[in-house]
Formats: C-alpha cells, sequence, structure tokens
C-alpha cells in the first residue's frame, strides 16, 4: 500500500512540474508578444530574445517532465519483485528506495522515501539484487531486507 501511496505523490509532483511548465511558457509568450516596439530598435528585439529564451528554457523543462511521467506510468504497481529493477521498492529495513525517477526524498505519510533512478550511483549498485544481497555504498553496507 504504501508503494501506491508513494506512486501517486511523485505522479503529483510531476504534473506539478508540468503545470508550473505550461503556465511559465504561456506568461513568457505574452510578455513576449506584448512587448512593445520602443524608438530604440535594439532594446525590443534584445527584449523579444530574452522572452523566446525564457520559453524555449519552459519547453525543455516541460518536456523532461513529461518524459518523467510517461517512464512512470510504465511502472506496474501490482508487480511482484524478486530482483531490484526499474519500479521497485527497495527497503533496508530502515530506509525506502523507489527505483523510478530520481526525486530525491520525499515523505509519505510518516514515510521517508528516496526516489532514484537505476542511472545515479546508488540504483547502479542496488540494481539486479535480491533480498538478502550486501551492497557497499559510499562506506555504508545496504543489506536488502525486502523488495516489492
Amino acid at each position: 500500500m504504501i508503494k501506491e501511496k508513494i506512486y501517486t505523490k511523485i505522479m503529483t509532483l510531476i504534473n506539478e512540474r508540468i503545470e508550473l511548465a505550461q503556465v511559465a511558457i504561456a506568461a513568457a509568450k505574452e510578455s513576449r508578444d506584448n512587448e512593445t516596439k520602443s524608438s530604440v530598435g535594439d532594446k525590443y528585439e534584445t527584449g523579444r530574445t530574452l522572452m523566446q529564451q525564457e520559453v524555449e528554457k519552459n519547453r525543455i523543462q516541460l518536456h523532461k517532465a513529461e518524459k518523467l511521467k510517461t517512464e512512470l506510468e510504465n511502472i506496474n504497481l501490482k508487480k511482484k519483485f524478486d530482483k531490484v529493477e526499474f519500479g521497485s521498492l527497495v527497503s533496508d529495513g530502515n530506509i525506502l528506495y523507489f527505483i523510478s525517477t530520481a526525486l530525491g526524498k520525499i515523505d509519505v505519510e510518516e514515510t521517508s522515501c528516496f526516489c532514484i533512478s537505476l542511472a545515479s550511483p546508488i540504483g547502479k549498485a542496488l540494481h539486479n539484487k535480491t533480498v538478502g544481497d550486501k551492497v557497499s555504498f559510499m562506506g555504508k553496507t545496504i543489506e536488502i531486507a525486502a523488495i516489492d
């Protein structure tokens, strides 16, 4: 049940990122399009160029967030995992790791979870490990107690 709550929280955070990027794009476009031509042409062009750069920056953020959402939508929350892979929730008895996307630490109810990708150093260390396996990460030993 905690896995579903973590997943829901992640999707909420990503949907918020998408919405913020869309709002920022709309605001930058409006600002760019409302830039009035002044007697000094360079000032007008500079302002429009800066606003267009802002639109492009936010489009990149929007694209990244939409890509994350698409990847996360491929997670089957009902799947039972025998080893650590994309979509698994890993516990060492104290800490939860959701192998999904690199969002860092999130809190769901009274539980903390680290959302990590398989491309991260800890994700690489945990990848394909099974319950009972131990990995060394940053001078600490992590023993996998459960995989969901």
